[in-house]
């Protein structure tokens, strides 16, 4: 039979199938040896004589997969990042979306705490550099038009809450989804970040698509970005490098750039830019990893 992991909790894993049939059933035990985990959204190729004694035989081809929240074959990815407590950050944001453009996974930008936001302009300067990029940018003022508009992508995809602790993802999953009760955290004054409140991870019906309903924080690092793969995950250097002088431009040193000139111009963020430069440096001074022999 095949089907698809909605749940997995304490070594069980919960397979829907295409008649809405539920599963229990744990792994086999090869999957160790091949170092394969199944994850949440997975599908799953399983036997099973009863609903509660089925073994997953296979794991079938995944277009993506993230490490936190553990879920794969992700279509839609909500950041949400706030604009007060924690304090908007560029950077970070910039982190998240380079992460999601390389797992190929669509990115949404939910922007909270907009009702403790005394600059109204910081918010109309954000949208405007994302939205002039393509991305989609929800942030009103009133809860049901943001549920509303959330709701609206939601259809026939999965998707996955991700951002900075203290963000609000789990008070936002909570107004979506009251019934959830999810735990919520607040700001520790001392660190200026929220704790983790996350456990396990399920995939649940909402607006004709599935959400995670555990908000992940994602990973923040670079682990397997090439510095050749990077200008790649921004989609306004990728419009402008078929004009710059060279074919493999890296958009810093280079004579007749044109990312740098839509930089100059304007065109392209100077925040945009700088954390560019900052990621590539990362990426450039990362340490490689060599796997031990057993």
């Amino acid at each position: 039979m095949k089907g698809q992991i909605r749940k997995a909790l304490s070594g069980f894993y919960y397979v829907v199938t295409a008649d809405n049939t539920i599963y229990q059933t744990r792994g086999r035990g090869n999957f160790r040896k091949r170092k394969l985990t199944p994850l949440v959204g997975d599908w799953v190729e399983f036997e099973s004589s009863n609903l509660t004694d089925g073994y997953i035989l296979d794991l079938l081809p995944r277009k993506n997969e993230l490490v936190r929240p553990p879920v794969a074959n992700i279509d839609l990815g909500i950041v949400v990042i706030s604009m007060v407590e924690p304090a908007f950050s560029y950077n970070l944001l910039d982190r998240f979306l380079v992460n999601l453009e390389y797992k190929d996974i669509e990115p949404v930008i939910y922007l909270s705490k907009l009702d403790l936001l005394t600059d109204k302009q910081q918010l109309e300067n954000v949208k405007a550099v994302y939205n002039a990029i393509g991305y989609e940018v929800i942030a009103f003022e009133s809860d049901k038009a943001n549920k509303d508009a959330l709701e609206k992508l939601f259809h026939d995809k999965l998707s996955v809450f991700m951002g900075q602790s203290g963000a609000g993802k789990s008070t936002l999953l909570n107004k979506i989804r009251p019934d959830l009760d999810l735990a919520t955290a607040a700001i520790s004054n001392y660190l200026g970040r929220g704790k983790h409140t996350t456990r396990h991870v399920e995939l649940l019906e909402i607006g004709g698509g599935l959400v995670a309903d555990t908000p992940g924080f994602s990973s923040l690092e670079f682990q397997d970005i090439t510095s050749q793969e990077l200008p790649r995950m921004f989609p306004e250097f990728v419009k402008a490098a078929p004009f710059c002088k060279f074919r493999e431009c890296q958009h810093v040193n280079e004579p007749g750039c044109e990312v740098k000139h839509r930089v100059e111009s304007g065109e392209i963020a100077p925040t945009r830019y700088a954390n560019y430069l900052q990621f590539l440096e990362e990426i450039e001074k990362r340490r490689p990893i060599y796997k031990k022999n057993k």
